[in-house]
């Protein structure tokens, strides 16, 4: 199974939740998506290894055979490519690397080159876990490129968690576009509960199966799960704001190796997963 864990907000618990329900699993994989600022690495005792870099594919204007007729800049919808009264800009930052400009120009004015946006690096070793990260390069814009060469390494034969960025933009939807089960994690905050009903709308709208964690759950309000229940989303998962719990986190530890009965109730959590899973494709 593809399990992508989300939110509408940063801060809920997203990390705390992909770490843990992996370290809890066996044959697994885990990828931090959130290429922006990943941070699982944080909670794990491991030596990274870098595996490849993520290039877009860059227009370049020979001067010599443009004739400045600006079908390019009609063709590209981000603006990455201005047609002047005597010359072409590029702005590299706007491309996505489609190469439409290229096929576009009648002149083959335009031929493109591999910039580099960011890379992909993983865990040394390999004990049944595996763990991989891609980092966006500072100062690039589009996260997007970055997450979708991470995912190619997703090996279909063993469970892959994918910690999603934070938020509902585009990142999120090519993180969690294609995952088998989608969980939303939340607090019981009238901040997380407004962005859980965004995060809800987008995995309704690429109808992907879900489920609600709560986490910290006793430091606000009922409406997180009082919502749940009434719209019938599956609660999946309570955690409580314990101060063993956020004391191990400070560390750096992963709650599951410290406090076993988790990782039960992790592997339990799984279960229910793919329980829900198999009930939604029925």
């Amino acid at each position: 199974m593809k399990i992508a864990i989300a939110s509408g907000k940063g801060g809920t618990g997203k990390t705390t939740v992909a770490v843990n329900l992996a370290l809890a699993l066996e044959n697994v994989q885990l990828f931090d998506c959130d290429v922006e600022e990943p941070n699982c690495h944080l909670f794990l005792d491991i030596d990274l290894e870098k595996v490849e870099d993520v290039n877009i594919p860059t227009p370049v204007i020979d001067k010599s055979k443009c004739d400045l007729c600006g079908k390019c800049s009609e063709f590209c919808r981000f603006n990455a490519i201005a047609v002047l009264p005597k010359e072409v800009m590029v702005f590299p930052a706007l491309c996505h690397g489609c190469g439409g400009c290229t096929l576009v120009c009648p002149n083959g004015a335009i031929s493109e080159e591999d910039r580099s946006i960011g890379i992909i690096d993983k865990n040394k070793g390999n004990d049944g876990f595996e763990f991989y990260r891609g980092l966006l390069d500072i100062g690039e814009p589009m996260a997007s490129p970055v997450i979708a060469a991470l995912k190619k390494h997703i090996d279909v034969d063993r469970t892959a968690i994918i910690d999603s960025p934070p938020g509902t933009a585009c990142p999120v939807i090519t993180s969690v576009g294609d995952v088998d089960y989608c969980v939303l994690v939340t607090e019981s905050t009238p901040f997380g509960f407004h962005d859980l009903l965004l995060a809800i709308d987008v995995v309704k709208t690429l109808e992907i199966p879900f489920g609600v964690i709560i986490n910290r759950y006793d430091i606000g309000d009922n409406s997180v799960e009082e919502y749940c229940i009434s719209q019938q989303i599956p609660i999946l998962m309570k955690i409580p704001h314990d101060m063993k719990i956020a004391r191990l986190y400070s560390e750096g530890i992963p709650f599951v190796v410290r406090m076993p009965e988790w990782k039960d109730r992790f592997v339990q959590l799984f279960d229910t997963i793919r329980h829900e899973y198999e009930e939604a494709r029925s």
